[in-house]
C-alpha cells in the first residue's frame, strides 16, 4: 500500500502504523518531525488524530525519504556524543565511529590544554571536546564557509554564545598563522578513495563530496596532517586522525617515517582500527 493512502487526515497514528512500509524507527523520527508527538506520546497517544496539516507535512517528509535523503538532513539533526547536533548538506552527518576519535583526543589533552579540529564540518568533534573540557582552549577550522556556519549554530546552541571555541577558514594549516601550537591536533579528513563504490550508496550519496574523499586515493589527506602536525605541535603533543577501515597500517607507517612516537591505532565498536595517532617528542 502507498503510504499516500493512509497518511491522511482524519487517520490515526495507530493506523499510518499499521499500513506503513517504512522502517518503524524512521517513521517515528519523521512522525515526531510532522506532528511534535514524541516517540512515546506516539505509542501513548496513538489515537491521535492526523490533522491535515500534519498529514501533508508527513507525506513531504516521507517522500524526502524515499527518494533517498537521509534522516539527518530530512530533520535537521543529529546525535553525537550525548548532544544534539544541528546538520545540513553542507557538512557530514556525525557518525558513532567518529566518537573514538573524540574519546581518544579528551583523554590525551592536558589540564588546560590546547586543542584544534582541522576539517571541522558541523562541529561535533571540536564541540565535543569543549562540552566536556571546560578548560581547554578549542579550536576548529574547515575550507568551507558554510561547514563553518553550521559549526558556530552548534558551538552556540550547545556551549552558549561565549566564544570558547575560535573558528578558522582555511585549508588545512593555512588556516592559522605560524607560531601557534596545540598539545591536540584532531581530524576526521576525507578519506574515501575515489573509486570507492560506496560513495554512490545509502547516505554517501547525498553528503558534501569533498568532506567524503580527496578524489584520489583517499590518503593524501592523511599525509597532509602527518607531514604538516610537527610544525604546530607541542613537545609531547598528539596528532590523532580517523581513517578508512583498510587505512591504519598505512597511517602507521607515514606517522613512524614522519618521527612520531607511541605511534598505535584503536578500534571502533565494531572491532575496526579506525583512529590512529602519535605523540611528537621533538622539541
Amino acid at each position: 500500500m502507498d503510504f499516500r493512502d493512509v497518511v491522511k487526515a482524519g487517520n490515526t497514528v495507530e493506523s499510518v502504523f499499521r499500513a506503513s512500509c517504512f522502517n518503524a524507527l524512521e517513521l517515528r523520527i519523521l512522525m515526531e518531525q510532522a506532528t511534535g508527538l514524541s516517540r512515546i506520546q506516539q505509542i501513548t497517544q496513538s489515537d491521535h488524530v492526523l490533522t491535515e496539516e500534519e498529514a501533508q507535512k508527513l507525506c513531504a517528509l516521507l517522500e524526502r525519504r524515499q527518494s533517498g535523503d537521509p534522516i539527518a538532513y530530512i530533520t535537521g539533526k543529529r546525535e553525537f556524543f550525548g548532544l544534539p547536533f544541528l546538520v545540513s548538506p553542507d557538512v557530514l552527518i556525525p557518525r558513532p565511529e567518529t566518537e573514538l576519535l573524540v574519546e581518544r583526543a579528551l583523554a590525551v589533552l592536558p589540564q588546560g590544554g590546547k586543542l584544534v579540529d582541522m576539517g571541522t564540518g558541523s562541529g561535533a568533534i571540536a564541540v565535543s571536546v569543549a562540552h566536556e573540557r571546560p578548560d581547554a582552549v578549542v579550536m576548529a577550522t574547515d575550507v568551507s564557509e558554510a561547514a563553518l556556519a553550521v559549526a558556530k549554530a552548534n558551538a552556540n546552541q550547545i556551549l552558549g554564545t561565549d566564544g570558547r571555541i575560535r573558528f578558522c577558514q582555511g585549508s588545512w594549516f593555512e588556516a592559522f598563522g605560524a607560531g601557534m601550537s596545540f598539545d591536540v591536533i584532531v581530524s576526521n579528513p576525507p578519506y574515501i578513495h575515489h573509486q570507492d563504490a560506496h560513495l554512490g550508496q545509502g547516505d554517501l550519496r547525498f553528503e558534501p563530496k569533498g568532506a567524503l574523499t580527496d578524489f584520489s586515493d583517499g590518503l593524501s589527506a592523511l599525509v597532509v596532517l602527518v607531514e604538516g602536525a610537527p610544525r604546530f605541535l607541542k613537545t609531547d603533543g598528539w596528532l590523532l586522525m580517523e581513517h578508512g577501515y583498510n587505512q591504519a597500517k598505512a597511517v602507521r607507517q607515514m606517522m613512524d617515517q614522519q618521527g612520531f612516537t607511541d605511534v598505535q591505532s584503536w578500534q571502533d565498536l565494531a572491532g575496526i582500527e579506525r583512529v590512529s595517532g602519535g605523540r611528537w617528542t621533538v622539541g
